[in-house]
């Protein structure tokens, strides 16, 4: 794959706050670059959040929590997820939903639908939920510059660069409810 798209990983895994990653990230862009009309079914799974450019604090990664995205491009819908890690993540989460289209070679764009607190399941596997509709004045996307098995690296419509790594521990359906 490339040498710099190695370190990249590694450092996503094991050392996320170093200060030299967002040199790696646009050097990967340029090595790695995407073309989602021959790729876009690698996007389908649950991606989490590793690196972030941004100073919102929930589009940032903390130890505490797990910062998920949830994607299924086929069937047009995707989430994300906010929630604790280890044995309190069965609290619930903050999940916003979304309806997803692959608009062009780099770009798919993402429509907000509804968002809010997810809650425990109950014995009878109900989950308790607390959503609202979502009104989403101005048109989302992300650009989706590096896409591989493992690997994501997109930048937002507000300018925001996201890394993210695959979760295969993690399946799309539990989220989706497929």
């Amino acid at each position: 794959m490339g040498h710099h798209r190695e370190q990249l990983v590694d450092l996503l895994q094991h050392r996320p706050s170093d200060p030299g990653l967002q040199t790696l990230i646009n050097r990967v862009e340029q090595e790695h670059p995407t073309d989602l009309t021959s790729s876009a079914d690698l996007l389908h799974g649950v991606w989490e959040l590793r690196w972030s450019s941004s100073r919102q604090p929930w589009l940032k990664p903390t130890a505490g929590l797990e910062n998920l995205q949830i994607l299924d491009p086929v069937q047009g819908r995707g989430c994300n997820l906010l929630r604790l890690r280890g044995p309190l993540r069965s609290l619930g989460g903050i999940r916003v939903q979304a309806e997803l289209k692959i608009a062009d070679s780099t770009r798919v764009a993402v429509r907000f639908r509804q968002g809010g607190w997810i809650g425990p399941s109950l014995p009878n596997r109900q989950q308790l939920t607390l959503m609202r509709q979502v009104q989403q004045s101005i048109p989302a996307w992300l650009d989706i510059t590096v896409l591989d098995q493992q690997l994501r690296i997109c930048r937002g419509n507000a300018g925001t660069t996201f890394a993210l790594l695959r979760r295969n521990d993690l399946n799309l359906r539990t989220f989706l409810g497929i």
